[in-house]
């Protein structure tokens, strides 16, 4: 409830020159928006502006209108934008063309699942890993032999195990062990074979 009348009147005559003052201000930016053009000669009791020449009897009239001013108006702005922004986007696709891009894309697909679903089996066997050029185990090597020892064309290693093969001479009472003595070997133990 209100405490006095006055705070009526006061808060209105608030939200009126609140609004008055909007108002006028989308005016003045209208006004700046769209700038008034010069109306269309008409063909009745045209005058020519000072400074054109009319044409003459003899020559030709010019069918083609004159050039288009340049309007800095906002919905130019807006169409200016609109025309960009499409620019941008990218080309629609024809309806055949989309088919045939979905097709392509499902084949590849589907060459994808049918290399995963080739029949494999796990087996399990102990065939030692070669070593590398660069002193690495390499496993895919081992596990390719063990698969064909199996009767598959390849494989994956699934488990690998690792011993230590050491010369007699560590053996040899009193005698210190020396880095070369001992290597590790790998083995693979079961593979994924294909």
């Amino acid at each position: 409830m209100l405490d006095r009348p006055g705070d009526l009147i006061a808060q209105s005559s608030m939200h009126f020159a609140t609004a008055t003052a909007t108002m006028l201000m989308l005016m003045m930016a209208a006004g700046a928006a769209w700038p008034q053009a010069a109306p269309p000669p008409s063909s009745l009791g045209a005058q020519t502006p000072a400074g054109q020449a009319t044409p003459q009897q003899g020559e030709p009239a010019s069918s083609s209108p004159p050039a288009r001013e340049e309007n800095p108006g906002l919905l130019n702005e807006m169409g200016k934008l609109f025309e960009k922004s499409l620019s941008i986007l990218p080309s629609l696709k024809s309806p055949s063309e989309a088919v045939d891009d979905f097709n392509a894309r499902a084949k590849a697909a589907g060459d994808a699942v049918s290399r995963l679903a080739k029949p494999s089996s796990m087996v399990a066997g102990r065939t030692i890993c070669p070593v590398s050029t660069n002193g690495a185990p390499d496993c895919k090597v081992g596990a390719d032999k063990l698969c064909q020892a199996k009767g598959f064309k390849e494989g994956k290693s699934l488990n690998t195990d690792s011993t230590e093969t050491c010369s007699a001479k560590v053996l040899i009472p009193g005698r210190a062990r020396k880095p070369d003595d001992c290597r590790t070997d790998n083995y693979v133990t079961s593979a994924l074979c294909q």
